[in-house]
Formats: C-alpha cells, sequence, structure tokens
C-alpha cells in the first residue's frame, strides 16, 4: 500500500484526509473511489470534461504545476468557476513530491 498524504475539501465544505494513498493515481480517481460530492469523472479521465475540476492550495501550485493547453481548454469550458490554481484532478497524478497535497473541488459549472 501506498503512504501518500492527501487532504480533499468537497463541495458541501467536508475535508478528508487520505492518508494511505497509491503513487500514480490521480486524484480524480482517488475522490471517486471515497465518494467525493463533487467529483463527477465523466470522461473516465480522459481530460475531455471537467466534472474533476479541483483548485490547488496555492502553497501547492509549484509543485503541481500549470496545466497543458489541452486541459486548459477544458478549464476554460468552466470559466465562470475557473481561478488561477484551477486544474483537472484527473490530470494530477499523485507522486512523492505531492505527498500532503491539498485541495479543494470547485462548485459545479455550466459545463
Amino acid at each position: 500500500m501506498g503512504n501518500l498524504k492527501v487532504t480533499m475539501t468537497d463541495v458541501e465544505g467536508v475535508t478528508q484526509t487520505f492518508d494511505d494513498v497509491e503513487e500514480g493515481i490521480s486524484l480524480m480517481e482517488l475522490a471517486k473511489q471515497h465518494g467525493v460530492a463533487g467529483i463527477m469523472g465523466d470522461c473516465g479521465g480522459g481530460c475531455a470534461c471537467a466534472t474533476c475540476h479541483v483548485y490547488v492550495d496555492p502553497s501547492w501550485w509549484e509543485k503541481v504545476g500549470d496545466p497543458d493547453e489541452i486541459e486548459f481548454a477544458m478549464l476554460d469550458m468552466v470559466a465562470d468557476v475557473m481561478k488561477d490554481n484551477s486544474r483537472l484532478g484527473c490530470q494530477i497524478k499523485m507522486s512523492r513530491e505531492l505527498d500532503g497535497l491539498e485541495v479543494t473541488v470547485a462548485p459545479a459549472s455550466s459545463y
């Protein structure tokens, strides 16, 4: 089993900490496994929707990094709730560098 830690705050304001996270799993997969409210992952992780939109805690932004052009285009579809720290959970894969990551699930948009 893994031993990476992730803290997620869902759309209802409930914060959950997962402390046995496997390396390589995406935030979208992790959230779906644990029923985190607001994460749908409708496209299955193909970066073809924005139903796993999260806000990365600003202190983690440098390690997580900017979205690529395809991800940015998907995020642009939810411009009404997009922020400077918006990312798609399916595009953030857990690694040792992200141990302790904190994210908040973005509110539903008009996608």
